[in-house]
């Protein structure tokens, strides 16, 4: 708004003392009534830039994208041209009557500013509010690239962990000790590292997925976790189904579960337990702290990452609560964008 008013009060000195020295010869302006003449010149050009905004918001919108492109043009530029006619009676020549009785203009003046006024109007919506409107789909199309840059990244991080020696080595090592003692849970624990897997490459480069598909490969996940560790992983689950078709960023939860996993110990008398559970719009990861005895060095990059992904796609904060007892991680639940 600051910027609006600013580049109405410039255009009007502009217009007022170019309209003065045509008029004139000069630039001196000795007259109250100039000045009046001027602030209503800025009265009339301040809603107009504002008209000029829900304009190009209107003919920018998606439900237009269909419409022939040079009837698009026209109509835009004939509604252009309407408005600043209608607010030129409006907020100058009406309110000139009353503040500048001795003002008169004869037909033909009257048809050359009204002429003016519509060239004026389109000059203005063409080279400030579209260009203006061009500068924020740069930032758009700058913001989502850099998302698609996150997400990947994600994706990449979490299949550079999954993919890890040490985590393909002790996958392998419970799959060949369940082999030998349960066959059955041989082919349950295969198939959980599959789901693992087809989830994290199927994701592609979506910045958002649904809550239920995320859920798969978080489920698949700590299913593969709690068979490693035992009694000494539990994890909890509270998600009501009206949350499923929400939206998250692909890896964002798993990320956490892997990252509670990562920094705290546990042992079948101190169990690690993690509860994952949504509420009130949030996805909500929460675990007691117990940190491990062998200290592991940490980049915050997970927790990182996923701040960033957010921020591009929303202005609700992701909330992070460590306490001494617990480590509690909101993330906002998010829904398409409307058609």
């Amino acid at each position: 708004m600051i910027r609006k008013i600013a580049l109405a009060a410039l255009a009007a000195v502009a217009v007022f003392y170019a309209t003065v020295f045509i008029q004139k010869g000069t630039l001196w302006v000795s007259e109250l009534a100039g000045y009046k003449e001027l602030l209503l010149v800025f009265a009339f050009l301040l809603p107009t830039f504002w008209a000029h905004t829900h304009i190009a918001q209107l003919f920018g919108a998606d439900r237009l994208t269909q419409m022939p492109a040079t009837i698009k043009a026209l109509l835009e530029g004939l509604c252009v041209v309407l408005v600043s006619l209608v607010f030129w009676e409006v907020f100058f020549s009406i309110p000139q009557h009353y503040l500048v009785p001795t003002a008169q203009l004869s037909p033909r003046a009257l048809r050359l500013s009204l002429a003016v006024n519509a060239v004026l109007s389109l000059f203005f919506y063409y080279f400030v509010e579209r260009e203006h409107s061009r500068q924020k789909l740069q930032q758009e199309v700058v913001r989502v690239a850099q998302l698609q840059k996150e997400t990947f990244q994600a994706q990449l991080e979490a299949l550079k962990h999954q993919v890890d020696p040490h985590f393909l080595f002790n996958s392998l090592n419970v799959l060949g000790s369940l082999i030998h003692l349960d066959a059955d849970r041989a082919v349950q624990f295969l198939g959980q590292l599959s789901d693992v897997y087809r989830v994290l490459l199927d994701t592609g480069a979506q910045p958002l997925i649904p809550l239920r598909r995320e859920m798969t490969l978080v489920r698949a996940y700590a299913s593969l976790m709690e068979t490693r560790f035992g009694e000494a992983l539990r994890v909890e689950w509270d998600i009501a189904p009206a949350w499923e078709q929400a939206l998250v960023p692909p890896t964002s939860v798993q990320m956490l579960l892997e990252n509670a996993i990562k920094h705290n110990g546990s042992t079948v008398r101190k169990p690690l337990r993690i509860k994952v559970s949504a509420t009130d719009g949030l996805l909500v990861v929460e675990n007691n702290r117990q940190p491990r005895t062998d200290a592991v060095a940490s980049t915050h990059t997970g927790l990182l990452n996923i701040q960033r992904r957010y921020h591009h796609l929303t202005d609700r904060p992701v909330e992070i609560m460590p306490t001494a007892e617990s480590f509690v991680v909101r993330l906002p639940l998010l829904t398409a964008p409307a058609a």
